[in-house]
């Protein structure tokens, strides 16, 4: 069952790539690696994960509320904001001293962050894959004390429902930005 849960709608061949962002944490002590189909090039997918973030950034397309029970401040944009489409290697994205650095920024294919401690790496890959593509998340996390590895077992039910979530209200931004760059629109 954790295998199911940390690898959502992740094909086999997916699971075991070599993924960029890979090389930033090789020795996490736990992966998760879920992805989606969508039915949108990599050049409409692109610009809704690298203004991922806390406002003013474009929120996390996921549950705001729950978010914000956390005080994380998640607005989740239906547009594209202009202020966010260019990342360079070191931005900051978030609030506070675990801020998430910017580390791989390429455009329609990889955008990968690590967090300031260097615990997390979370990235993401566009493959192109017949008329659309397949986005796949990959988190890496490093766990340097027991409490982190019990807190992680307790939390992985949560990140799949909120990851989940998150792709699916990726996938439904990129298709409809597609649908509205098709001729004769």
């Amino acid at each position: 069952m954790r295998t199911r849960v940390l690898n959502w709608g992740a094909r086999p061949a997916e699971i075991e790539a070599h993924l960029p962002g890979d090389d930033l944490l090789p020795d996490a002590d736990g992966v998760a690696t879920r992805a989606i189909s969508i039915e949108a090039s990599p050049h409409h997918i692109y610009p809704w994960l690298v203004q991922m973030g806390p406002t003013p950034r474009g929120g996390a397309y996921t549950y705001d509320w729950i978010e914000n029970l956390f005080g994380l401040n998640m607005h989740s944009a239906d547009h594209i904001l202009d202020d966010f489409q260019h990342p360079r290697i070191g931005d900051k994205v978030g609030v506070g001293p675990n801020s998430m650095v910017v580390e791989i920024a390429d455009p329609g294919h990889c955008f990968a962050t690590r967090s300031a401690d260097g615990n997390w790496v979370w990235a993401f890959t566009i493959v192109p894959d017949g008329t659309g593509a397949r986005l796949i998340s990959r988190n890496r996390f490093r766990l340097p004390r027991p409490a982190d590895r019990i807190g992680m077992v307790i939390m992985e039910p949560g990140s799949l429902v909120m990851e989940r979530k998150m792709l699916r209200g990726i996938k439904e931004r990129a298709e409809q930005l597609a649908e509205q760059d098709r001729p004769g629109r």
